[in-house]
Order: C-alpha cells, then sequence, then structure tokens
C-alpha cells in the first residue's frame, strides 16, 4: 500500500484525466503518488501499461476556435496542460481536428511523468480510496470492481451509475418553431416540453427509417444485453410498430395548436440546462451509429435542420451523479481532501477528461499548501463543464462534452456564428486572465 507520507497528493488512474491531474500537481513543486493499476490489472478496453491510453479513437475532437472542443484545448494550453504538449508533439494529418499518434502520444506522456522528479508512477490496484492527504480519484469509465465498490460505498449506490443510456441533445435555437409546441401533456407543469407532432404518414416514414437504420458497432468490452431500464429506442420500435406511440412518442394530453387536434405522434425535448439553450430528446436513447441519427432524427418534424451537440450512445460507463456529490472545484461535498476527475464525474470526451483532471490537480494542490480552492470562470469551457456537472438538475444528471450551449449566453440578440464567436473570445480573454493566478509557484519542469 501507499504510504500517505511520502506524497503531498495522491492520484488514483492513470488515464488521461490523472496524468494530467498528477503533472499539474508536480510542476507545482509538489510530491504526488501516480497509482495505475495497468499492466499488472488490465481492464478489457486497455492494450498497454502506458499512462493516457488511447483507447477508442486517436482524434481529441476539433481544434477550430469556431467550436468549444477546440476553444477547450486553448485554454488547457493557456493553462500547461501535459496532455496537450504531448498531443502537439505525437500530431497527425486529420485537417481542422486534433489526432495523434496513439502510441507515441502515450509514449510521452508516460515518459514525461516518469521522468519528472516530483511525480512517483505506482504500479498497484487501488482497492480503496486513501486518507491522509488530498486525493483524486480518476479511475474513468472502466474503474476496477474493488474501486467502484470503494466509491458506491462513499458515494451512495443510488448516487453511482454503471450504464449510460444516453439520447442526443440539440441546440434549441436549430429547432422549427413554426412545427414545433411547447407544452406538457394535460398542461400539467407549465410549458416544459418542446413538442415535436407527427401525422400517421410522417410516423410511418419515420418508423421504417428506424427499424432499419444502421447501429454502431459493439465493443467487447460493453455489456450486450438490453435492459428495461436503458431500452434503446430502435430496439423498443422493433417490438412493434405502435411501440413507441404507446411508450415515448405517445402523443395523449397534447393538442397541436396548428390544427387543434392530437397528433398521431410526439416527439418530446426537454431543456437540458438552466438557459433552455439546449433540448434533450426525452427516451431517444440510442446505438444508431451516429450519422445514422443525424439522418433519421432530422426525418422529425421541427427536426430537419437540428444541430447535435451530443449523440445518443449507449455503453457500460461508471460514473457518479456528480451535482449530488461534487462542488465546482471538483470535491466531494462530505470531504473537502476528496477530489473526482474525469469521465467517473460525468464529462464526456478525451479532452473533457483531462480538463476535469487538471481543475483537479490545481485545486488538489492548493489544498494541500492549505490554500483556498478556486472555481474556474464560467465563461471558460473549463468552468462550464464544471458548472455543468455540478449544478445540473441530479435527477436526470447524463454526462456531458464541451460545447458552446452549457457556456453562458453573450449579452444581445445574437445567433450562430456570431454567439460562437463572442463565446470564444470572451472564453479565451477569461482563460488569459485566470491563468495568471495560476501561475503562482509553477516549477517549468517540461
Amino acid at each position: 500500500m501507499i504510504d500517505p507520507g511520502a506524497a503531498d497528493v495522491i492520484v488514483v488512474g492513470g488515464g488521461l484525466a490523472g496524468s494530467e491531474a498528477a503533472w499539474q500537481v508536480a510542476r507545482r513543486g509538489l510530491r504526488v503518488a501516480l497509482v495505475e493499476m495497468r499492466p499488472s490489472v488490465m481492464t478489457p478496453a486497455h492494450t498497454t501499461g502506458d499512462l493516457a491510453e488511447l483507447v477508442c479513437s486517436n482524434s481529441l475532437g476539433s481544434d477550430s476556435l469556431a467550436s468549444a472542443s477546440g476553444v477547450l484545448k486553448e485554454e488547457m494550453r493557456i493553462f500547461g496542460s501535459i496532455i496537450m504538449r504531448c498531443a502537439e508533439a505525437s500530431r497527425i494529418p486529420a485537417g481542422s481536428a486534433l489526432a495523434c499518434d496513439r502510441r507515441r502520444f502515450a509514449h510521452l506522456v508516460t515518459t514525461y511523468i516518469e521522468r519528472c522528479p516530483n511525480a512517483k508512477v505506482i504500479r498497484e490496484e487501488m482497492r480503496m480510496i486513501p486518507e491522509g492527504v488530498p486525493v483524486v480519484i480518476a479511475t474513468g469509465p472502466l474503474s476496477s470492481d474493488s474501486m467502484a465498490e470503494a466509491i458506491a460505498q462513499l458515494a451512495g449506490t443510488e448516487h453511482l451509475y454503471f450504464y449510460d443510456a444516453v439520447a442526443p441533445i440539440v441546440t434549441a435555437e436549430s429547432c422549427d418553431m413554426s412545427k414545433a409546441f411547447w407544452g406538457s401533456r394535460y398542461g400539467r407543469g407549465g410549458d416544459d416540453y418542446l413538442n415535436c407532432p407527427m401525422t400517421k404518414d410522417e410516423y410511418d416514414r419515420f418508423y421504417d427509417a428506424l427499424v432499419s437504420a444502421r447501429c454502431a458497432p459493439v465493443h467487447g468490452f460493453e455489456d450486450t444485453k438490453v435492459f428495461e431500464a436503458c431500452m434503446p429506442v430502435e430496439v423498443l420500435a422493433r417490438r412493434g410498430r405502435e411501440a413507441l406511440v404507446y411508450g415515448p412518442m405517445r402523443p395523449v394530453g397534447l393538442v397541436d395548436p396548428r390544427t387543434g387536434k392530437r397528433p398521431y405522434a410526439v416527439v418530446q425535448l426537454r431543456r437540458e440546462d438552466e438557459a433552455g439553450t439546449l433540448l434533450n430528446m426525452v427516451g431517444f436513447q440510442t446505438r444508431l451509429a451516429w450519422d445514422e441519427q443525424r439522418r433519421v432524427f432530422r426525418m422529425i418534424p421541427g427536426l430537419e435542420h437540428a444541430e447535435f451537440v451530443r449523440y445518443g450512445v449507449m455503453h457500460r460507463n461508471t460514473y457518479i451523479n456528480s451535482p449530488e456529490l461534487l462542488r465546482p472545484t471538483l470535491q466531494f461535498r462530505l470531504r473537502d481532501t476528496l477530489l473526482f476527475a474525469g469521465q467517473v464525474t460525468g464529462v464526456e470526451g478525451y479532452l473533457e477528461s483531462a480538463a476535469s483532471g487538471l481543475v483537479a490537480g490545481v485545486n488538489a494542490t492548493r489544498i494541500a499548501l492549505g490554500r483556498n480552492p478556486v472555481v474556474f470562470p464560467a465563461e471558460t469551457v473549463h468552468g462550464s463543464l464544471c458548472r455543468y456537472i455540478t449544478a445540473s438538475h441530479p435527477g436526470g444528471f447524463q454526462p456531458m462534452n464541451a460545447n458552446f450551449g452549457i457556456m453562458p449566453r453573450p449579452e444581445g440578440k445574437v445567433k450562430g456564428k456570431a454567439t460562437r464567436r463572442r463565446l470564444a473570445s470572451s472564453a479565451l480573454l477569461a482563460a488569459i486572465n485566470f491563468g495568471k493566478t495560476l501561475q503562482t509557484g509553477v516549477e517549468e519542469i517540461l
């Protein structure tokens, strides 16, 4: 076992989040122990013992400042990210996306951290959550059974999810309001849902396209059994042509203001954020390939030009109910010296995981030094992600990636590209100013 006295901070998990967290501690002059169970204990998804192994894709997403993903990358550069440094050094051509040579990327991250004088990589399975010093848990969606059990005991099993059933999310401004309308069934609860009504002919065409659409391939480490609580919409549809009409697309209690009649079927979208800029397709968790989701779901009246900020996915994913359990600093609400980072918090994506590790590493360092942890500015993508996962409604919390929809709206009536430009400019200015406050005590050890 690890001697807590041999480290100022302990980071559990050597993925992108854990590696970034450990680096942020080490570059500030503190001793950090990074505990990674591979290669002695492997997961079904990993093939090496390297830190920060990319297991599904070599793409880290868009590098364009016209996208939230690109802005997040630039913020990480400003904040001194080791993940971004290694990604740039192992970059391969991929248009506007940042793609890496997987082996070189993981090798670089591993080499930098193992050679860092303030960092020690410990190759063993952590079966319990350490005490005595600040700890960052960054064990990812494939946490070992022992660690998952330890997290469950700490958080409560009702706040730990093992299967991720995610429906697509679209931007509200991309919906056609000449076809959709706001309202709830029987008027209960006010205008809480955006309703996209269908005639029988529209439903039949949509149904045929849905049941014949191509699904994404199932990875070997994913559970292929279908659970009733997270039934993919296409699986439910195959139970019968009317299954959706009596399920998530039931029209009872709704009247289409264009016709004054009840529609044959209806797709409901629920506000995903407080500002109402993002809408979640209720009951539409799916395993369809992303291009098929665009094709089929844009057949829904009102969603013909829908902009998807997150596609539906279904896979095994261990994550906590962060709105109930975490503060915006990523500290555990019931234990100030315990922080969480990575996909276990409910962030979705490689860079999003690394970004949360950066936040957790910064704050773990501050706690170890007896300073107050910091909340990253809401204007930044880092801050918006932390705010989203810790301030969303806990009853239906689901993972989220970086997108402009979760960021504070700029003043003035602007839409589309103008909004994105304003958000990107505001985020980078906030990141530059905030980054200066994070440089205190930083050692340049690269």
